[in-house]
């Protein structure tokens, strides 16, 4: 008899083999071939906008991966790599000191010790975290002490907006170091409050008591928020209709990262970007560089708003709500939802643009049109990958905010319209 395990682990394999042979012929079908670890120019792929099969092959790919070496590695190997993991702070060192621009110059690799001198850091240490990183594809040694770019170390160069969010999550160890005081401190423990997060205790511990946005002036708070949205920009929201719309309002907008591109790709929709009042002068300056024509033409609008207090510009066509629903808790995100409402037309949408997790026990009835897309057996959930839960733990440890599953969705989409009754959004 077979034994059940070794069924399983046969099943990961197979996962593992035809996610990365569809990953591959995703790369071949551009005419440019598959990329190597040690390529030194970027893959047309990389910053394409219609990847969805690619993405889908590297989810089941990663989780499969994952999976794989927690069922046949020794658990006190796994448990150990779960903290002995300092890649953030390699790949820190790297982006604080713009080492990916220096070699960029040099295609042909650069000694470390003009490299040192270049990035004014010690040649012994430079060379040490350019070795860790290099064991993870990021960065190659050409020969004894003289390093080059990759594929994957030129997406750090200070002109990639990879590099934004990179920086802009350096400071999240600090809070996650916090996490379990704060579970059992009398004032954050039960607390949901945005100014209970984590990140407000660490800061408190560190003398920082001013108001919750104000605390950490290395923050930015709309880079912050539009992190996610820079990374994956068009990748999933072109699938939206928008050819059946006229009007949207980017609600949350920031400077565009989301509503620049989408005017662009559908030149026929109106476009109301919605933000706080200094956000919306920032934005007005970007639109000015990077979409000229789409100001010119009078298609794009920018109007103040808190969306916690206010609701957006009436009547149109679909309210856009890109990476901002996670960032609150229930009761914030429940208001957020109920302004709109108030403003909507009998045809309006509210598209909330956000991971959705699963769980092994949902509840009756989730999904779209009651069904979800499930990953193949035996993978885990979310298809063995825990990016949505890597968001989820981010958005707690900033804001105590967090990603949903749909039936969570559901619940704070019911807002109170009369008392004692209640209506979807």
């Amino acid at each position: 008899m077979t034994d059940p395990n070794e069924v399983k682990v046969e099943a990961l394999l197979s996962i593992i083999n035809s996610s990365a042979r569809e990953a591959m012929s995703e790369y071949k079908n551009t005419g440019h071939g598959v990329p190597g670890v040690d390529t030194g120019t970027l893959h047309p792929l990389d910053f394409a906008t219609d990847t969805l099969a690619l993405r889908k092959a590297i989810r089941l790919l990663e989780g499969a991966c994952e999976q794989l070496n927690a069922v046949l590695a020794p658990p006190q190997h796994t448990a150990y790599n779960f903290v002995n993991n300092y890649s953030w702070a390699c790949i820190d060192v790297a982006t604080q000191s713009c080492i990916a621009d220096v070699l960029d110059k040099h295609p042909e690799g650069l000694s470390v010790d003009a490299l040192a001198d270049a990035v004014n850091l010690d040649r012994t240490k430079i060379a040490r975290v350019l070795r860790f990183l290099a064991l993870r594809g990021c960065f190659k040694e050409v020969k004894r002490d003289v390093f080059a770019n990759t594929r994957l170390s030129l997406v750090l160069k200070s002109t990639n907006d990879v590099v934004f969010c990179i920086r802009d999550q350096r400071d999240s160890p600090k809070y996650a170091a916090v996490l379990y005081e704060t579970m059992i401190d009398q004032e954050f423990a039960r607390s949901n409050e945005v100014e209970k997060a984590p990140r407000a205790f660490a800061l408190r511990k560190e003398g920082k008591n001013n108001d919750f946005w104000e605390m950490d002036v290395s923050f930015s708070y709309h880079t912050g928020l539009s992190c996610l949205t820079i990374l994956y920009r068009m990748k999933h929201a072109k699938y939206y209709p928008w050819d059946n719309v006229s009007s949207v309002v980017d609600v949350g907008s920031g400077t565009g990262t989301i509503s620049i591109p989408l005017a662009k790709m559908f030149p026929h929709l109106r476009v109301t970007n919605q933000d706080l009042p200094e956000t919306m002068k920032l934005s007005r300056n970007t639109w000015e560089k990077k979409a000229p024509e789409v100001l010119l033409d009078g298609r794009v609008e920018f109007v103040p708003l808190n969306f916690l207090e206010e609701s957006p510009v009436a009547g149109k066509d679909v309210y856009y709500l890109r990476s901002i629903i996670h960032d609150w808790p229930d009761d914030e995100a429940s208001v957020i939802l109920h302004n709109i409402r108030k403003v909507m037309g009998p045809n309006s949408r509210v598209l909330i643009h956000d991971c959705v997790l699963l769980r092994k026990f949902e509840e009756p009835g989730v999904g779209v049109n009651g069904s979800t897309t499930k990953a193949p057996e035996p993978t885990l959930l979310n298809f063995g990958s825990n990016t949505p839960h890597q968001h989820d733990m981010t958005m707690w440890l900033l804001f105590n905010g967090k990603e949903r599953t749909l039936n969570e969705f559901k619940n704070i989409g019911q807002v109170p319209s009369i008392p004692g009754y209640v209506n979807n959004v």
